[in-house]
């Protein structure tokens, strides 16, 4: 009963923290922030079997991981770290469910290519601001989050794809914003497709049929 709740509410307090929950004060928008991805988290753990595999605990630690990036984007580096752990963990959760084709293999081209190209505007942007430092760790997170993305699509697993492309979609909107241009309603659409993308993600645990 509670598993078939908890999406319902993950909706409501992610629709609360977007468009409801004012910015001041600081630390109650940063616990509203961290509500939906708790549940999120609770909710990914509800849909894992009684005996657990090693995958199962990965997906939880990435989540996991990622709810501590939400915690620590104050301090910029920090928060990308955390995700990049996640990231990692993600990555190692959808490699032991693989289910390699060509045409699934192919969309390494694609993915490598709006990285590459993210990755150079981005690049541009850091130089001109003086923001060199961060150079080296935003090409690092780049290349981790789009094998992330490439390995998901190589599970087959309907949610794994579209949660991965989705925080592809919402990490490139929050990089884009912060340092090449402004992105008008940036914060909605960031997280309105960071909250789904983590949802698609911790719902991929109970999928069974795979994209062909």
């Amino acid at each position: 009963m509670i598993r078939k709740l908890l999406p319902y509410a993950i909706a409501l307090m992610s629709v609360l923290y977007v468009f409801v929950i004012p910015a001041e004060p600081e630390g109650v928008k940063l616990v509203f922030k961290l509500i939906p991805m708790a549940l999120i988290l609770t909710y990914a753990s509800l849909l894992c079997p009684p005996s657990r595999r090693p995958m199962h605990w990965l997906l939880l630690l990435g989540l996991f991981f990622s709810m501590c990036g939400d915690g620590l984007m104050t301090w910029f580096v920090a928060g990308l770290s955390a995700f990049l752990v996640g990231h990692l963990f993600y990555i190692a959760a959808f490699t032991r469910q693989l289910r390699f084709s060509w045409p699934r293999a192919a969309t390494l081209l694609p993915i490598a290519i709006y990285g590459g190209y993210m990755g150079q505007r981005l690049v541009h942007a850091l130089q001109d601001s003086g923001d060199g430092g961060l150079i080296a760790p935003v090409l690092v997170y780049i290349t981790v989050i789009s094998l992330m993305a490439w390995t998901a699509i190589l599970t087959g697993n309907r949610y794994a794809i579209i949660g991965s492309l989705l925080f592809l979609a919402s990490d490139s909107i929050l990089s884009w914003n912060m340092f090449v241009s402004d992105i008008a309603n940036s914060g909605i659409w960031i997280m309105t497709t960071y909250y789904a993308a983590q949802f698609c993600i911790a719902s991929s645990l109970r999928e069974r049929r795979a994209v062909r």
